[in-house]
């Protein structure tokens, strides 16, 4: 493989590779490099915040007293906070990096928001633990996830009176897609899903007396049909298999689908619907490493800011910063902006996100300063006490400086920059100075070249 080609692929399945990663890896085949991403990732690491506090107060006093149930419901939410910061340390700092990579896939998939700490972290671990296993499981797993039933009111479906949501989205975005199913097949499905529930810990628990126990008709099948039936069903449709690989085709390796490409995904992904063999098949083949597909997405906020941290180690110094970036940019973990997620792509980008992009690596690795119209921005910066910079982060040129130090700073751009480079900044690269490795490479990070991976 190429340093391109190999740069290529951590891009996709991880955040990035450093130099001296991609100088350990280069003489090896496609296929030990793709073994090795897949070894590392056959533990899954739960992420956990610290929730002592919240596990002293008895279930019984916050559900009795409403002084303790506000506190407990804002700790939860502070405590929510915390969990995006230890994810966004997790991405950068992973163990087992492709699973990782999936599970931040999976969790604008399987779109889900929660306040009760306990349920959503419960949740993104039940992402984690699935990433990269059976898709029949993890979809029966994830209909009977607390924080989902609450999040698409399930916990609202009752045989006297069925609420279709989860049924409706079940097919809509985490199945089939719009248009592959009827309205009665909703209506028959929301049956076979009624009495979901949970108890407060956030374990399922299945509401006997509000349940339909009837016959149910669907997909042109008739029995007495309980929820993982219906799932059943569903995955014995090929459309499942096309709707999926779809997606992780336009997630992993080009926004503009090729469908002879995605119909051999298809071929390896039905019936039995094993996303391990699925994502070996797409990183192991030629087409992936096309030209057409390398540096062709707009990187996300989380792959922007985490990808460039893997070059210069950074530590925030309130963890609010992160947070506030996160939302400037337009993508906040764990608070999706819908049941639809984030759509991606030319979505990320923006006038005002633009400016700040381009911006943001003097602002977060040289106490550099944002000066244009962005009203949330300049909100924040207003807020600022003296002559601080608008976000402090401790910069650890270090790390840089020991993974970069064989790396000649003429050839720096070709393991900062991905994506093809336009004449326009060829021009411009021969014109900036060269003489520290450290402005160049905040240089390098403010071209719009560096927003593709």
């Amino acid at each position: 493989m190429t340093p391109k080609q190999i740069q290529h692929l951590y891009w996709r399945a991880g955040f990035g590779i450093s130099p001296k990663q991609l100088q350990k890896i280069a003489s090896k085949s496609r296929i030990q490099i793709v073994d090795t991403l897949f070894s590392a990732s056959e533990t899954v690491t739960p992420l956990k915040v610290n929730t002592s506090e919240l596990e002293k107060i008895s279930p019984k006093k916050i559900l009795n007293n409403a002084t303790i149930r506000k506190k407990a419901i804002d700790k939860s939410i502070e405590k929510i906070r915390e969990l995006n910061v230890a994810w966004i340390e997790r991405l950068a700092n992973p163990k087992e990096l492709l699973r990782e990579r999936m599970t931040l896939f999976w969790a604008n998939h399987f779109v889900c928001e929660d306040k009760n700490i306990f349920h959503i972290q419960q949740y993104n671990n039940t992402l984690r633990y699935h990433a990269l296993g059976g898709f029949k499981a993890f979809v029966k797993a994830i209909s009977k996830e607390a924080a989902m039933i609450k999040y698409l009111n399930n916990k609202q479906n009752r045989k006297e009176r069925p609420n279709e949501n989860f049924a409706r989205e079940l097919m809509e975005l985490f199945t089939l897609g719009k248009g592959n199913y009827t309205e009665n097949d909703i209506r028959e499905s929301a049956r076979a899903f009624t009495g979901y529930n949970h108890n407060f810990a956030g374990e399922f628990h299945l509401k006997k007396l509000e349940h339909d126990y009837g016959i149910k008709t669907f997909f042109g099948k008739t029995g007495l049909f309980e929820g993982n039936d219906i799932i059943d069903i569903i995955l014995e449709q090929k459309q499942c298999a096309q709707f999926i690989c779809e997606k992780i085709y336009s997630y992993f390796v080009n926004d503009k689908l090729n469908t002879t490409h995605i119909d051999k995904m298809v071929a390896v992904f039905y019936p039995n619907y094993n996303i391990e063999t699925l994502m070996r098949f797409v990183f192991t083949s030629d087409w992936f490493y096309n030209d057409i597909n390398i540096g062709s997405k707009i990187k996300s906020p989380i792959d922007f800011l985490v990808g460039m941290n893997n070059i210069v180690s950074m530590e925030f110094k309130s963890p609010k910063d992160l947070l506030v970036l996160q939302k400037l940019l337009g993508q906040i973990l764990l608070k999706p902006p819908n049941v639809a997620g984030w759509k991606g792509g030319k979505q990320w980008i923006d006038s005002n996100t633009m400016l700040l992009r381009l911006k943001l690596p003097s602002v977060l690795l040289n106490e550099g300063y944002i000066y244009f119209k962005n009203e949330a921005l300049s909100n924040f910066i207003k807020r600022r006490k003296g002559n601080k910079p608008p976000f402090e982060v401790i910069s650890k040129w270090e790390y840089f400086k020991k993974e970069f130090q064989n790396i000649p700073i003429e050839n720096l751009k070709d393991y900062v920059l991905v994506s093809p480079i336009n004449n326009g900044t060829v021009s411009l690269l021969n014109e900036l100075s060269k003489t520290s490795k450290q402005d160049y490479c905040i240089q390098l990070m403010s071209l719009p070249e560096y927003q593709m991976c």
